[in-house]
């Protein structure tokens, strides 16, 4: 089993930056990647970042590219999400997941919800306008 934790939410105004943090704990060795999605109230849990837990390999979502950037501190078993450049309709709750080695490799898979196996409970970002 791994658990995971996250922080750093809260309320900002437009423009305004927010870093998240998910701290893994548990079988953390056998993590093969992590991932940030967020679900805005009445919709689906969508993708926004990815990152390969060895490579460093980054995905992000078209609506986050340029603006948010994530990364990993593998001796911490760590991932951040740095959020620039805020605007409304990032409010969300977002949560962390991480992935443990399948046969479908991880490039073909990451914007899946399905595609992880471990979610933590989730943190609020509000933008306000």
């Amino acid at each position: 089993q791994v658990q995971l934790v996250e922080s750093g939410g809260g309320l900002v105004q437009t423009g305004g930056s927010l870093r998240l943090s998910c701290a893994a704990s548990g079988r953390t060795f056998s993590i093969h990647a992590m991932g940030w999605f967020r679900q805005a109230a009445g919709k689906e849990r969508d993708f926004v970042a990815a990152v390969s837990w060895s490579g460093g390999i980054t995905y992000y979502a078209d609506s986050v590219k340029g603006r948010f950037t994530i990364s990993r501190d593998n001796a911490k078993n760590t991932v951040y999400l740095q959020m620039n450049s805020l605007k409304p309709e990032d409010t969300a709750v977002y949560y962390c997941a991480a992935r443990q080695p399948r046969g479908t490799a991880f490039r073909a898979d990451y914007k899946r919800v399905g595609a992880y196996d471990y979610w933590g409970q989730g943190t609020q970002v509000t933008v306000s306008s």
